[in-house]
């Protein structure tokens, strides 16, 4: 299976999350957390944040 690497924006993007959000809930493990790529570059590897974002759908229509 092959897997993207997101940048911060496409994260942004995708889950309608800003930034400082997106690095809260990683920092108390309600996100995934980022893989490094480089010095100064991180990634979320796409199938990870596909799983997140089903999680959370599911977790809302249960809690209906």
């Amino acid at each position: 299976m092959c897997t993207q690497i997101l940048k911060l924006n496409e994260v942004v993007q995708r889950t309608t999350l800003s930034s400082s959000t997106v690095y809260r809930l990683v920092k108390t493990g309600h996100f995934p957390k980022p893989i490094k790529l480089a010095t100064h570059a991180s990634g979320w590897l796409e199938s990870e944040i596909n799983d997140w974002i089903l999680d959370r759908r599911e977790a809302s229509e249960t809690a209906k």
